[in-house]
């Protein structure tokens, strides 16, 4: 166990979850290189065992959480700042501790399990930032979400809190199905129609959606923006490449709308999203839980498998 700084606490780690960029950090393809034997994983809850002389944000016993960011507390991002990330350069939570400085410190939901409460700091938070900066989304507004990665599940979920319309696009039947149960008022199969983009057009009457959050990347990119109505705002999050030899020339064309790829969120946006969570007792969407033994595995099946939701891993 280690021993906390003045404005740090130590927190016994219960459970963590992965991301995407764990995965990227891994193979270098981050745009923050990984710290030479650093602890992995941004996301993870645990309880506070041990508190510096001055920290007032937490007490022991306390269920929290740390954000993205260490030291991104609210207001602009700077470069300095997105420099800071636990699981990169600073010690992240797939550990039986961990130390969290002040600033970052979270409180989670108390409705929430710990493995939910361990998959809220990354997916939960950018699909949050899609969602709800720099204009929210507003009751009636039809959001398209594209993918089923867990950025787009949270996505729909947030969509619904602030009573939105959600189309959803997704690649199969089955995952179709479990979209809809889990709040999406229509989906489309692109495999069955590859010009979905015509498919929302043809949903809102032409007028194309007022939010499209993509979550898959560059190769949807283009069929995003062709969804998208006058003045509306498309959140570029997904980070899969284009295909070989695919170009992007002026994807924008003379369409007047906002393309934007959010750096996840600051802790007072954080807290925002997990205000509106217990309000609603939204609950994020797991697909798996490992036991901290089985950590491979877990990083192998989040790889390699098809998760819809979160792939968790529990110390205890």
């Amino acid at each position: 166990m280690p021993e906390p700084g003045p404005d740090q606490v130590v927190v016994r780690v219960r459970a963590a979850s992965l991301n995407r960029r764990d995965l990227m950090l891994m193979e270098g393809a981050y745009p923050l290189p990984m710290r030479p034997g650093v602890v992995p994983l941004v996301d993870g809850v645990g309880t506070v065992v041990a508190l510096g002389g001055n920290v007032t944000r937490a007490a022991i016993g306390d269920r929290v959480t740390g954000s993205y960011f260490v030291h991104w507390v609210d207001g602009r991002q700077t470069q300095a700042l997105s420099a800071q990330q636990y699981g990169a350069n600073f010690d992240g939570w797939l550990a039986d501790y961990i130390v969290l400085e002040q600033d970052s410190i979270a409180h989670v939901p108390a409705h929430l399990t710990d493995a939910e409460a361990a998959s809220l700091t990354a997916a939960g938070l950018v699909a949050w930032s899609a969602i709800s900066k720099p204009i929210p989304v507003a009751p009636g507004e039809t959001v398209v979400t594209v993918g089923t990665g867990t950025v787009a599940l949270f996505a729909v979920q947030h969509a619904k809190m602030l009573g939105a319309r959600v189309v959803s696009i997704t690649s199969s039947r089955d995952k179709a199905e479990r979209l809809r149960t889990l709040g999406a008022d229509e989906t489309v199969d692109r495999t069955e129609t590859p010009d979905w983009e015509q498919a929302v057009l043809d949903l809102t009457g032409g007028d194309g959606a007022e939010h499209v959050v993509d979550a898959v990347g560059l190769p949807t990119l283009p069929k995003s923006l062709a969804a998208a109505g006058y003045n509306a705002q498309v959140t570029l999050i997904g980070a899969f490449p284009a295909p070989d030899g695919q170009q992007l020339a002026d994807p924008l064309g003379f369409g007047y709308r906002a393309l934007r790829r959010p750096a996840v969120g600051s802790r007072t946006d954080f807290e925002a999203m997990n205000r509106a969570l217990a309000e609603h007792a939204v609950h994020p969407v797991i697909d798996r839980v490992f036991p901290f033994e089985q950590a491979v595995e877990a990083y192998r099946y989040f790889a390699q498998g098809d998760p819809f939701g979160k792939v968790v891993i529990t110390m205890s």
